[in-house]
């Protein structure tokens, strides 16, 4: 079975997707799961809200709930992922990020932005979980290009590889 799930990352402001009724139901299931299996369970909770507060009230309710990690989304915007990744330090939570808006910055080929530039931010804002896209589905992209992803996130040197889309030496 699966250890982990995660909200979707379009879920988060929907008046028909009641974030406390989600969140409830999602910590019911992990519950079970983990009564059956006897194994580590989770799910990413979605946080992400128009504002602060409302993202803060949404976090403290994860993690009376029990749940160990939270989920945002790339478009809160920097600050909003800094100032989240700092919440998470005190409160002993994870923090994945979804890249969602991702496409925004990296599809314009002349002046976009490769996400690999948006991971090592991102790590470096305190997120410790990133969505880096895979070789199928939604996000599919070029498996070379995604392994660059991951080792960009997972490795403290990297050596030229054009073929993961490495143009220089990066520590």
């Amino acid at each position: 079975g699966l250890d982990f799930l995660k909200d979707d990352e379009n879920i988060n402001s929907q008046p028909f997707m009641r974030w406390k009724e989600r969140f409830l139901y999602s910590i019911e299931g992990v519950n079970r799961a983990i009564a059956s299996t006897g194994e580590v369970k989770g799910h990413y909770m979605n946080v992400t809200a128009a504002t602060m507060e409302e993202m803060y009230e949404r976090a403290e309710f994860a993690k009376e709930l029990g749940t160990v990690i939270i989920m945002i989304d790339l478009v809160i915007g920097y600050t909003a992922i800094q100032t989240m990744a700092i919440w998470a330090r005190k409160n002993d939570m994870i923090l994945h990020l979804h890249r969602a808006g991702n496409s925004t910055y990296s599809r314009q080929k002349i002046h976009g932005m490769n996400f690999r530039v948006i991971c090592k931010w991102m790590r470096m804002a305190g997120v410790d979980h990133i969505h880096a896209g895979t070789v199928v589905g939604k996000l599919e992209g070029d498996p070379l290009m995604i392994r660059g992803f991951y080792n960009t996130l997972l490795e403290p040197y990297l050596a030229v590889n054009l073929p993961q889309g490495l143009f220089f030496e990066q520590e």
